[in-house]
């Protein structure tokens, strides 16, 4: 799916929100509130208020890791993006090249064989694309060093181009992100959680509405090629497969906060609809075709007009509903990325709600 659109530079959001004035928090962005073509606009503290008791929102409880670690191949720098671990010990990677603003440019994959120097006595060495149909990801085997240490110790948030200046690892960290056991986390951030403070939790919670936590660590994402999403761990544990069921049950709406929460509940749902406890990995990707079993609507934030999550916002809204969202983000300068401004995707109100045995758009 593309969207014949074109985002202006001036609307890439550089900071966070919290850093744009005085007395400012996370949650001072921006909602785009879509049921079917029908947009409103509001502000992002208004969500309690927009959603009903009974509701259900679908959180990812994955933490963001320093991702980022500089490196040599040879003589010249290069940084490399760890991207998630695989179950023999190798790591997918995506080698980058700095430039002259602190941040990254693109820079051709491979060949296997090649080798990257690490800080401390650490190597990694290519050993095969991730997959058959682009090279910009690679499994790379490691030696002489122990990577989340590394990470820990020598690591940085990923950041693109678009943002102004480096920022701490505590800005990446959303406020239902939780250690993991074996120390994995997300290469990027599940952004569409960003703006919730714990304030606003408090709220939504004494308005009846409900958090079910589940976890899939997102791999680095493909703003250059427009790929697939590549398969990536998850979790839904019994508690929240329990409590969507019985949401699905009753009158509540399941709205997925970000796409890593809508890969992750609707890969641990069966053909009939139901969530069981599920973890190991997914390759799901969630298209028009494949639709949705369990997600009602979707909190999301502006996403690159190629990008593959516009098609799993299509999945859950309809093409009439995402073609005009993103019109009414352009025409009121909303912000993109991950420090922007956000999108709420409800089902379309039916005056007689009440005959809808399905999802109603």
């Amino acid at each position: 799916m593309t969207l014949a659109v074109h985002v202006p530079e001036e609307l890439s959001a550089r900071v966070p929100a919290e850093q744009r004035g005085p007395g400012l928090d996370r949650d001072a962005v921006r909602l785009l509130v879509s049921r079917g073509t029908e947009v409103s606009h509001h502000a992002f503290v208004e969500l309690p208020r927009l959603l009903r008791a009974g509701d259900l929102l679908v959180v990812n409880t994955s933490p963001t890791l320093a991702a980022a670690v500089d490196g040599r191949i040879g003589h010249a720098r290069v940084v490399v993006h760890f991207s998630t671990r695989g179950d023999d010990g190798r790591w997918a990677v995506e080698l980058r090249e700095p430039d002259e603003k602190g941040t990254t440019r693109a820079r051709a994959g491979g060949p296997a064989g090649t080798e990257v120097r690490l800080p401390g006595d650490g190597r990694l060495v290519l050993e095969e694309p991730l997959s058959a149909h682009s090279e910009r990801l690679w499994w790379a085997r490691v030696a002489g060093a122990e990577i989340l240490s590394l990470l820990r110790e020598r690591g940085r948030p990923i950041r693109y181009s678009y943002t102004e200046r480096d920022q701490p690892l505590s800005v990446y960290q959303t406020v239902f992100a939780l250690p993991s056991p074996d120390g994995a986390g997300s290469a990027e951030m599940p952004s569409a959680a960003r703006p919730f403070t714990a304030r606003l939790v408090a709220e939504l919670v004494s308005r009846g509405v409900q958090f079910a936590p589940v976890t899939l660590h997102t791999g680095v994402a493909s703003a250059e090629a427009h790929e697939p999403p590549y398969p990536e761990r998850f979790a839904v544990p019994e508690a929240s497969a329990r409590l969507i069921n019985a949401v699905k049950a009753g009158d509540g709406r399941v709205v997925a906060v970000g796409t890593t929460a809508v890969r992750a509940v609707e890969s641990a749902a069966g053909p009939d609809g139901v969530v069981r406890a599920r973890a190991g990995w997914t390759g799901l990707v969630v298209t028009p075709e494949r639709g949705v079993r369990v997600v009602d609507g979707l909190l999301t934030g502006l996403h690159e007009p190629e990008a593959s999550h516009l098609l799993m916002l299509e999945a859950v809204a309809g093409r009439a509903a995402v073609d005009r969202g993103y019109e009414e983000a352009l025409r009121g300068r909303y912000l993109w990325h991950e420090f922007g401004d956000v999108h709420l995707v409800l089902p379309e109100e039916r005056p007689h709600a009440e005959h809808c045995v399905s999802n109603c758009w």
